[in-house]
């Protein structure tokens, strides 16, 4: 029959083993996000799926703050984090380094998420924008390419940590780690 795990049966990791853990190719850029406890969520999700490395940009907050730590549970600890105040310049460098760039983003020309394919030895940027502006344009000039996910609401809009939640579930499935 079935029946929930037990904390021990998860075999979670500590933050220390989970830094050491091999990790995917995927950077997620977060671009003026307004909201703490999305931050956190993302933060959280991020841990989920083991990426690589989480850029906070413009007026996105940073840790530590009670608001971040109430949806993030420890995960600001876990994942790899840094703030930068551009967007588009951190997009730029990393796409001169060879990474592929994306904007998450309702895009003339995006190609549809369930699509698109990624492969582990090419870096990913993904970059997930502010709560009403979206992506700014400059940053969709900087990744050159968007990908947007497919809806077929009333609405066309996703919260923020539900749009970086799905993109980043899509990408775990082609690119996770073999190892724990």
């Amino acid at each position: 029959h079935m029946r929930k795990w037990t904390m021990e049966e998860l075999n979670r990791l500590s933050p220390t083993a989970f830094k050491a853990a091999p990790k995917t190719n995927i950077v997620l850029v977060l671009e003026n996000i307004r909201s703490r406890n999305n931050v956190g969520a993302i933060f959280r999700t991020a841990d989920a799926f083991r990426i690589a490395e989480m850029v906070l940009c413009g007026i996105t907050p940073i840790p530590p703050h009670k608001d971040i730590h109430k949806t993030a549970l420890g995960a600001t600890e876990s994942v790899a984090w840094r703030q930068e105040s551009s967007a588009a310049e951190v997009v730029a460098k990393l796409r001169e380094s060879g990474a592929d760039c994306y904007a998450i983003e309702q895009v003339k020309g995006a190609e549809f998420l369930d699509q698109t394919t990624a492969t582990p030895d090419q870096t990913l940027v993904l970059v997930i924008g502010n709560e009403v502006q979206g992506v700014s344009q400059e940053v969709i000039d900087a990744c050159g390419a968007a990908i947007e996910i497919p809806q077929l609401g009333t609405k066309h809009s996703l919260n923020v940590a539900i749009s970086a939640g799905i993109v980043l579930w899509h990408f775990f499935t082609k690119l996770r780690p073999t190892a724990h």
